[in-house]
Parts: structure tokens; sequence; C-alpha cells
């Protein structure tokens, strides 16, 4: 009936391979995906598909009462710590415990301090045995976003940049279409996918109009952010004027004039910034939009932009593609600019580096340390 071999491992692969099916759709939730064996049978699947829907393990357990399989004696694979407070769900500890199961085994503890191991402790009161930490590193790379806003209330920053070999992003004319090719940025639209905003600085809207939105088959609706210091992005924009202008929101300092602030918050949300060394204060953007419920925050924004992210050490990851050209020109802009670091000893080292190969491109993602 199950051609899968019933054990620890491969039950909590199954759970994270369901967990992803909802990438980019239960923000300001976890991916969470569940697996009920019983008798050596799987006999319920589930995963968390939106914020607001039942947990992975209640799905689990109705998938199995559907099959008309009693879950009671059965094994919970769950690729997080079941909730154990009230939130616009019941908690799953609960119903676990009611079903009658008999053992859960779990990938990673819940992030929250206030929460974390809460769970466990009531599911072995009620006599359920719980293993922890099967696949944990899986689990914790699954939700890296979630993790990181859970824990801090601000967004895990991901910058991303398409580049020539020698780092240009755009010829000295400003063409830039396309350095990639159709793998490369299928893969870039899926990053897309798994973010919640999507953030540009105000050059790259002036030089290219870019449109900022998911393209694909899942509906998406990404919040579009653009740094502006002095107000300076055109009032015909497409992200200013399109269908979807009510999910741009624009930040300025106090060096924008009044009349146009005034003209942009008639067509999008404006917010104004405090300064810090002449730029906007980027570290309160962050908990801005972490307050916001943005646990995931794209960064596409150019040499400049890119270099604020990530020389401020505000950016969690990085996520490059490299295409097979050489661009050259001195004044051909930068995958990363700004000022710079004066010294090796200050270079910003990226750890867990993976390498993918994207037909004839390169794409290096890892984190920032």
């Amino acid at each position: 009936m199950n051609p899968l071999p019933i054990d620890d491992i491969s039950m909590m692969r199954l759970a994270l391979r369901l967990a992803s099916r909802a990438l980019g759709q239960t923000s300001p939730n976890p991916l969470v995906g569940a697996v009920l064996v019983k008798n050596g049978v799987i006999i319920g699947r589930g995963w968390h598909h939106r914020a607001g829907q039942p947990h992975a393990e209640i799905e689990a357990l109705n998938d199995a009462r559907r099959q008309n399989h009693d879950p009671s004696g059965a094994t919970l694979y769950v690729t997080l710590e079941p909730c154990c407070t009230h939130g616009r769900t019941p908690p799953c500890v609960d119903a676990i415990i009611t079903a009658g199961i008999r053992r859960v085994v779990v990938a990673a503890s819940d992030p929250n301090p206030a929460h974390s191991g809460r769970g466990f402790t009531l599911l072995r009161q009620a006599g359920i045995a719980v293993d922890e930490g099967i696949l944990s590193a899986e689990s914790a790379r699954t939700n890296e976003a979630f993790n990181h806003w859970i824990v801090h209330r601000a967004p895990f920053v991901t910058v991303k940049a398409a580049m020539s070999l020698d780092g240009k992003i755009a010829t000295v004319s400003g063409e830039s279409k396309w350095i990639t090719g159709p793998k490369a940025r299928a893969l870039g639209m899926k990053l897309r996918l798994a973010s919640d905003a999507i953030l540009v600085g105000v050059n790259t809207v002036v030089k290219d109009n870019p449109s900022l939105t998911f393209r694909g088959p899942s509906p998406k609706e990404l919040r579009r952010i653009v740094l502006d210091p002095t107000g300076r992005v055109p009032l015909d924009a497409t992200i200013i004027s399109d269908a979807s202008a009510r999910l741009t929101t624009v930040v300025v300092t106090g060096a924008a004039r009044t009349e146009q602030i005034a003209a942009l918050q008639e067509r999008v949300r404006v917010l104004v910034a405090p300064e810090k060394n002449g730029k906007i204060d980027l570290s309160w953007l962050l908990t801005t939009l972490g307050g916001e419920n943005v646990t995931a925050l794209l960064v596409e924004g150019g040499g400049e932009t890119n270099a604020q992210f990530l020389l401020q050490r505000l950016a969690q990851r990085i996520a490059f593609f490299y295409a097979p050209i050489v661009i050259g020109g001195r004044n051909a802009p930068n995958g990363v600019a700004g000022d710079g670091l004066q010294t090796l000893e200050e270079r910003l080292a990226i750890r867990d580096v993976v390498w993918r190969k994207l037909g004839p491109d390169l794409f290096l993602t890892g984190r920032v340390d």
C-alpha cells in the first residue's frame, strides 16, 4: 500500500516536501508539513496552506479521517513543534492529544523564545513519546526567513543581483535585459515567490521602469518598496501608476518636497524615514516592515542599494547570478557599488555557500556573516 520505507528520516523528508508546497503563501506563518503513520502505513498527509487556515497537523488528521483511518495510536511526523497557544486557530497540541497520537517526531522546536519547548512538554505530560531534532537543519533552512523574523521582528533580507563575470549588472549605456538566461530568471522569480516584499532604489525605477511583480502560476501579491530619499520617482512610473499601485511604498526623507510627497500619496503609500549619515535609516525601515509582518525582503536594488544593505551588515543572504559574459567599462554599474571597504579585514564573508549551474549561468547563494 505504501512503497516508501517507514523510518524517521524518510518520513520527515516527506513532511518537508509537503511543507514546501505552500512556498510564498503562508507568511507571516512558517512552512510546515506533517505525515501520519500507523502500522507501517501512511494514513494522512498535510501541510499549512495559508495563514489563518488549519495547521499541518490538523490537515494530516483530517486527511486520515477522510480516508476512514483512525489516527489513535499513530506516529505523527511534523517539521515544526506543534503550537500550544490559541491564535487564529486552536492549539495543535490539544488536537494531537485528543486524537490519541502515540508518538510525535519533530524536526525543529518553535523559534519563538516565548513558546519554544512548551508544546513538547505538554505532549510528554499527556504520555506521548516525543523525538525532536530529526532533520533540524533542513527544517531551519526551509523557514530561515520566519525564524529570523520571529526572533528579531525584522525581515530576513536577501540581496539578489544578476551580473556578468566581471560583476557588471548593465552596460555603460544602461542596457541590462537580459544578462542571464531563462533558467536563471525562473529561479529569480522563485525568489520573489518566497518573499513578502521586493525593494529597489529610485535609480532602478528611473532607468528601468520595472514592474516588480511575481509572474507565475500561483497568485502572489508582492509588496514593492522604493528607496527615494528626495522624492525623485516619476509619477508615471509603472509601480506608481499600475493596477497594483496599492502594493507600492515609496520611502522618502525630510529632503523630499512637500508637494512631491502629496502627489505620491494620492497614488501609493509614502513613508517618511529618518536619516542616517545623509541616507535613509535602513535599520528603522526594517523594523517598520517587520512590524507590518514582512518576514522576507528581497533586495533587487542596483549597486548602490545592494551595497547599503550588505556593507551595513543588514542582509542575511546573497543570491548572485553570473552569466558567462564580460561587459567591462569603468563606468558600467556594478552589482555591489557604494564606497567599498578600506581593508580586507573588513570584508564581508559568505558562509554555507552553494553553487548551482543553470544552463550556461551560475548561481551562488550563501549566508552573510
